[in-house]
């Protein structure tokens, strides 16, 4: 009996190829595009490992979980970490990444989450990419959320190592991942003794074998179904158009936060300025004396499908993430979502207000 997940063509060297071109289109992107086969923590530490050189100094910013991960591979590779952290409730500005350059001018390196989705905020990586591009050193940048929800422009924005994931916007697996990689990048790779050779996380590996070989032949075997999945969310994405599901996502991210401060019940956005927040996800910050996975909890027995979920670690008690990302950016999930914490607050004596939360989320969609 064959099966449509099991009886699989082998993948050719000339689809994965195609494949890697519409993720270099969707990044808009000239420099090297290599696809691999892992959930994106693969290529983020690849690329961490391969860039960083023991003894040099890099500027690490934090603004959510990712961030500080990437602070710790840094040492592990025996680099001399800056860290600029800003609460997360914030975005960086290109004004502090700039006077943190202009402290450390030994720093060669910088890493930058683009839109932190634990935490729900986003940073303007143009704008500091500029600043990175002044200073000179490499910019190494984490993606993974907002590809789909956000433009991506490596090229434009002087990124030289642009990570994403198939998991979030673009609606797919998460076994599946991307880096767009500079020259300026490659060179440092080759130039790094430490950098992982004949290893998993070796980019060099993809370069050599991959890349430099006209990519005629695979490394290994190609991951068949997360690799049709990643192409089946190109061709989603391209036929709906990416300016469309940026937009789709912009609403959904507007309309949720306007349908939370409707509601009431002492539900507040978590990310202060509605510029700082992420498209790809809405942080809600639990009312007073209200643990937020208890309410998620309640939330969820009511409908499990819905996108929410608590905050990790220490936020657990005080946050609340609506994931409205692919295939959940739409106006129907947000009402759902909303109705359902909206439930769950009332069964705590909250007073909250679910038909403005309704029109509230019906009229951000219409006109954001």
């Amino acid at each position: 009996m064959t099966h449509p997940f099991l009886d699989l063509a082998p993948l050719t060297a000339a689809h994965f190829a195609g494949i890697e071109r519409r993720v270099a289109s969707l990044l808009s992107t000239e420099q090297d595009v290599v696809i691999m086969q892992g959930e994106a923590l693969l290529p983020l530490e690849g690329c961490i490992r391969s860039g960083a050189v023991p003894g040099s100094t890099a500027l690490n910013v934090i603004t959510g979980p990712y961030g500080q991960t990437f602070g710790d591979w840094l040492r592990d590779c025996g680099v001399t970490v800056v860290d600029l952290a800003v609460p997360f409730h914030t975005a960086v500005t290109a004004a502090q990444v700039r006077e943190a350059l202009a402290e450390h001018p030994e720093i060669d390196f910088v890493s930058l989450v683009h839109a932190e989705a634990a935490t729900g905020n986003t940073n303007p990586v143009a704008e500091i990419g500029e600043v990175v591009r002044e200073h000179g050193a490499l910019f190494y940048l984490d993606a993974v959320a907002s590809i789909g929800a956000e433009p991506v422009l490596p090229d434009a924005w002087g990124v030289d190592m642009c990570v994403i994931g198939a998991q979030k916007a673009m609606g797919g697996p998460a076994g599946v991942s991307a880096v767009s990689v500079s020259e300026r990048a490659w060179a440092r790779f080759a130039a790094n003794p430490a950098a992982p050779r004949r290893s998993y996380l070796s980019l060099l590996d993809w370069k050599a074998r991959w890349i430099d070989g006209g990519r005629k032949a695979l490394p290994h075997a190609p991951a068949q179904l997360e690799m049709l999945a990643l192409e089946a969310c190109i061709e989603r994405i391209e036929a709906e158009g990416l300016d469309a599901v940026t937009a789709r996502h912009a609403r959904a991210a507007a309309a949720t936060r306007a349908g939370a401060l409707a509601l009431g019940g002492g539900l507040e956005p978590y990310v202060y300025e509605a510029a700082d927040a992420a498209p790809v996800a809405t942080t809600l910050r639990s009312p007073a004396g209200v643990d937020a996975s208890e309410l998620v909890a309640k939330a969820l027995a009511a409908d499990p499908t819905l996108p929410l979920i608590a905050g990790g670690g220490a936020l657990a008690k005080e946050m609340i993430r609506i994931n409205h990302y692919g295939p959940d950016a739409t106006q129907g999930v947000v009402h759902s979502s909303l109705a359902a914490l909206g439930s769950a607050l009332g069964g705590t004596g909250a007073a909250v207000d679910l038909e403005s939360a309704r029109r509230a989320v019906t009229d951000t969609w219409l006109n954001a």
